[in-house]
């Protein structure tokens, strides 16, 4: 059986493959969206997380004829109205840079006390499959914005995003103890399950 990791993010797909990686003994094959050239860039253009996840995951089991999933996340902060929200990764611009998101953020809050900087990352995952409702699940982790950045693990706002019970930023705690307690693996952790029933049925 295939499964799509339908993303062209490298780093966003290193992590989702971290969290499917035990399908393989179930003899699961996961593939990702760069072997099929024949799906062009797909524009997130959705104002909720889910429009954007079921958007990609649905072109591409339409596409390819396979299982596919994908997941469209970001950064809510309050403060800021809920922003970035799903414009998180080009928050700074079409091309920008992790870097160049996070020093746009970072100035928006200059002067904010920390008790006000909270914010949340919010994961929504799709599962599609031709011919079938696509399913969906959702995970979040709440914490607070840095006043700088710190840390060299991970990527996009890890270095600015103190998750919750926590004094170190994402990108200090490293990629082992995110990937336990992260939005992603949060909604992952609820895919796999799902995976896994509709593996037992074929």
């Amino acid at each position: 059986m295939y499964i799509v990791v339908a993303t062209n993010n490298q780093d966003k797909l290193k992590e989702i493959l971290t969290f499917l990686e035990d399908l393989s003994s179930l003899d699961v094959d996961v593939l990702s969206l760069s072997q099929f050239p024949e799906i062009k860039k797909i524009d997130e253009d959705g104002l909720t997380f889910e429009e954007n996840a079921k958007k990609k995951s649905e072109i591409t089991a339409e596409v390819t004829k396979l299982l596919s999933i994908s997941d469209d996340s970001g950064l809510e902060v309050d403060y800021l109205n809920g922003q970035p929200g799903v414009l998180s990764a080009r928050f700074a611009g079409a091309g920008c840079t992790y870097a160049d998101n996070n020093k746009k953020l970072l100035p928006l809050l200059e002067g904010v006390p920390f008790e006000k900087r909270t914010a949340r990352f919010r994961c929504t995952v799709a599962i599609s499959q031709p011919g079938k409702d696509t399913i969906i699940t959702e995970g979040k982790i709440e914490g607070h914005i840095a006043t700088e950045e710190f840390g060299d693990y991970g990527f996009g706002y890890d270095p600015v995003f103190i998750p919750i019970n926590h004094n170190k930023t994402f990108a200090e705690l490293g990629t082992t103890l995110k990937n336990e307690i992260s939005h992603r693996a949060e909604a992952f952790t609820k895919a796999k399950a799902l995976l896994l029933e509709i593996i037992s049925k074929v």
